[in-house]
């Protein structure tokens, strides 16, 4: 199996999903604007998403895969597939019984944890009850969304990752959806985005269920609590979830935080952050995703199956490839802020001033983009090997080094602060990571950094020549009265500057096939 190629079609997915993700927020800043009910969305949306990642894409995944791998490989070696199954079985049990008692008490407390994360919404009574209504309907969304992450992190494991890489675009295309057809419904309009929300969470997970019927590991939720708690690998994923869910706690520490920090400062300041951070998340999740997607089943496989040279050769592959892409898009981010807000959101209720506040939040961001994607490599490295201690010890220092530079930057930048600590927290999180794997002899540099680094280097830099003299010769916010020229103008100096950096690559002699060789 081709890594790659592997990689490019979660990629392709992603870019999917990450273009309709860019969509619903066009639209939601173009029908809502950004003022305190847009503030009060993002808000509420925080709250399940912070349990999202705790039970579903985070914690849980990076502790259930690494098992299942190895139950799967000890299943195989003793021609014992139902052992898997019932390993499935059990987790999906205590699993959701989990998540649905959790939901429950944050519909009971969502006045509270609204209070918790936002307490400067207070100033508009207006927004702090439309913000604990939001959150009251949303809090479900984590029960689907929670098995949906069980769903993929088997099928990623049988190495079917095409159903997982799609599902994402399933919650766009319902948010969509609430945004054009159910707002005018509702009172007020924002409301119908949390209805979509969790009508997203259905169709995510009824995607799911063909596929895994289909590799025969459909889970069954049973009533056995006790009986799946006795289970010795059912207790490890217990175990392993421990410190992973720390790890990940620290990381919407921080997020709660800045939220929390953005909801005192000018009204639309969490919403400009939170537009910036979706700019952001393009690049991150189109390659930082992909990668982590393909490499943790293959590095547990690695580690499970004790192939040192495997782990550590699938390591420096995929830290290539985050080193030759994310570059170029954080050149691209920071030179190109402007024109890619504007581009985006400067329509309807989104003025010029929404522009530029959101592009200083983005330029922000773009200083970690590395950083961030490496992360979704590096990460992987220690869970495969079933060492979540290590991350959360990382985790937490950089929680601290985070909330200590806010305290520089946000009196100095605003809102525009907060991304420039989320940046080089990232930037520290990722460089400790690694030399952690170093440390440990896990990973071993090949050959052939010190000059790769030159190259991507000398390319970057005559991209970034290129959009330094060339964007600010446009006024990108008053060309809003000629979108389709702002459309073409934009996408047309992408295409240059990419085109640019990857003839720039060639001439310097990198060539695709040095990407090849990654195979499992």
């Amino acid at each position: 199996m081709n890594l790659l190629r592997a990689a490019a079609t979660v990629s392709a997915l992603t870019l999917l999903s990450r273009v309709l993700g860019l969509l619903r927020e066009n639209l939601t800043a173009s029908i809502f604007g950004a003022n305190a009910l847009t503030d009060a969305f993002f808000v509420a949306f925080r709250l399940p998403n912070l349990l999202r990642r705790l039970f579903a894409e985070g914690a849980f995944s990076q502790a259930f895969v690494p098992i299942l791998s190895e139950a799967r490989t000890r299943g195989e070696n003793s021609d014992d597939p139902q052992h898997t199954q019932a390993l499935v079985d059990r987790v999906a049990t205590l699993l959701f019984w989990t998540v649905t008692l959790v939901s429950l008490l944050g519909v009971a407390a969502a006045p509270l944890l609204v209070y918790m994360m936002a307490s400067g919404l207070s100033r508009e009574p207006a927004a702090f009850d439309a913000a604990v209504t939001m959150t009251r309907w949303m809090f479900p969304y984590i029960v689907f969304v929670s098995m949906v992450a069980l769903s993929a992190g088997i099928l990623n494991t049988w190495r079917r990752f095409t159903v997982p890489a799609f599902t994402p675009a399933l919650l766009n295309l319902c948010f969509i959806g609430a945004a054009l057809w159910l707002a005018p419904h509702f009172d007020p309009p924002i409301l119908a985005l949390s209805a979509g929300v969790l009508l997203g969470g259905v169709a995510q997970l009824a995607i799911q269920l063909p596929a895994l019927r289909r590799i025969g590991m459909l889970p069954h939720v049973g009533l056995r609590l006790g009986a799946a708690l006795r289970d010795p690998y059912t207790r490890r994923i217990v175990q392993l979830m421990a410190p992973a869910a720390l790890a990940v706690s620290v990381a919407q520490v921080s997020l709660i935080i800045n939220t929390h920090i953005a909801s005192r400062l000018a009204a639309g300041s969490v919403s400009w952050i939170s537009y910036g951070d979706r700019l952001m998340e393009f690049p991150t999740a189109l390659l930082g995703v992909a990668l982590g997607t393909v490499l943790l089943p293959t590095l547990s496989r690695a580690a499970a199956s004790d192939q040192p040279a495997e782990y550590s050769q699938l390591i420096d592959w995929g830290l290539r490839l985050a080193v030759v892409f994310a570059i170029p898009c954080m050149v691209g981010l920071a030179l190109m802020a402007e024109p890619l807000t504007a581009l985006l959101f400067h329509y309807g209720r989104f003025t010029g001033h929404d522009v530029a506040m959101t592009s200083a939040a983005v330029t922000g961001y773009s200083a970690g983009l590395l950083g961030l994607i490496a992360i979704k490599v590096l990460a992987p490295g220690f869970y495969a090997k079933q060492d979540v201690r290590t991350p959360v010890r990382i985790g937490i220092a950089v929680l601290v080094a985070t909330q200590l530079m806010n305290l520089i930057f946000v009196p100095w930048l605003a809102h525009a602060g907060l991304a420039w600590s989320i940046s080089v927290g990232a930037s520290v999180n990722a460089g400790l990571l690694l030399t952690g794997l170093i440390r440990r002899g896990n990973y071993q540099p090949q050959p052939g950094w010190l000059r790769f680094g030159a190259q991507v280097g000398a390319a970057a830099a005559a991209m970034a020549l290129l959009l330094w003299f060339v964007v600010p010769a446009f006024d990108w916010i008053g060309m809003r009265s000629v979108p389709l020229e702002r459309i073409g103008l934009t996408l047309g100096l992408i295409v240059a500057a990419g085109l640019l950096y990857l003839l720039s690559l060639l001439a310097l002699g990198v060539r695709p096939r040095q990407f090849l060789r990654a195979k499992a």
